[in-house]
């Protein structure tokens, strides 16, 4: 490793299958991390080769890996940990088994070391599999009760140096009649408001539609409501971050989330943008139906 610049950063992403690992590695590249997710084990040490001031890296590394083994990892650990030129951490993502088990049931995936048996089976190998290196590890998450939005978070917060232990805001709309969005802290309905959904030439555009905002807006209702709902979040978001939070959701909704949730997220996240705060802006319905993503606000 002799070619390697000088205190190359390094962090090896790794835990259970299931725990996060994808989400984790696209929040390393968010904060500016170069990553590399699942590369053979013989060729992580070639990562490190090349000109001075090379960016700080975050490798993937997983059961599915062919080279994948105890020794093997513990052995290349080693060697990383004795390189005067690099600098590595080891973070190791955990997850309740039950947990784990639902996340594989809701997305009918089979577990890489049970393709055959059940999740249970494979969860417990992994395990065992994987224990010598979760002692290992400089950083240990339990994402067993996080979201992605979470995880995404308590990355920025761990590696993203200055600027990044902001509490990370998510305004999002979202329909009642599919329930509540998993992991939100605040949630108002907007129900009360007139409904763009009886005006025929309304009813097929959303929310972020000026002639929709309009018509949600023309309610006297609607002013009022939002001056309180833009107070009420405004005051709690600094009590919230020096509580040490670093996520928050506010969930917006509505029947169908299509208008009126989504114009009130829409204006929300305008106005606390406005104040200085980093917002994320989500649409679920439209997401769903592949008509809306997410957006950063500040």
């Amino acid at each position: 490793m002799s070619d390697a610049p000088s205190n190359a950063r390094v962090v090896i992403v790794t835990g259970a299958s299931g725990a996060g690992r994808t989400t984790a590695i696209n929040a390393f590249e968010d904060i500016g991390f170069e990553t590399i997710d699942n590369m053979p084990l013989s060729l992580l040490e070639r990562a490190f080769e090349g000109p001075a001031n090379l960016p700080p890296m975050a490798i993937g590394i997983d059961v599915r890996n062919r080279e994948f083994s105890e020794d093997t990892v513990m052995s290349v650990l080693d060697r990383l940990e004795a390189a005067p030129d690099i600098s590595a951490e080891v973070l190791y993502l955990d997850c309740r088994p039950d947990v784990l088990v639902q996340r594989y049931s809701e997305t009918r995936r089979r577990h890489p070391l049970a393709p055959q048996d059940s999740p249970e089976t494979g969860i417990a190998r992994e395990t065992d599999l994987l224990t010598s290196v979760r002692n290992r590890a400089d950083h240990l998450i339990d994402t067993s009760t996080m979201t992605p939005h979470d995880l995404k978070a308590e990355i920025g917060r761990l590696f993203g140096g200055e600027g990044f232990n902001d509490l990370a805001l998510v305004v999002q709309s979202f329909s009642y009649k599919r329930g509540l969005p998993r992991g939100v802290d605040m949630v108002f309905d907007v129900r009360f408001l007139d409904n763009p959904h009886w005006e025929p030439t309304l009813r097929p555009l959303d929310g972020r539609d000026d002639r929709v905002f309009a018509f949600v807006a023309r309610d006297e209702k609607f002013e009022p409501f939002f001056a309180k709902l833009q107070d009420l979040v405004l005051f709690l978001l600094p009590a919230y971050k020096a509580e040490g939070k670093t996520h928050l959701s506010v969930g917006i909704g509505c029947t169908g989330g299509q208008h009126r949730s989504v114009t009130v997220a829409e204006k929300l996240s305008n106005a606390l943008a406005e104040q200085g705060w980093q917002v994320s802006t989500r649409h679920r319905e439209l997401e769903r139906r592949g008509e809306g993503s997410a957006r950063d606000m500040g």
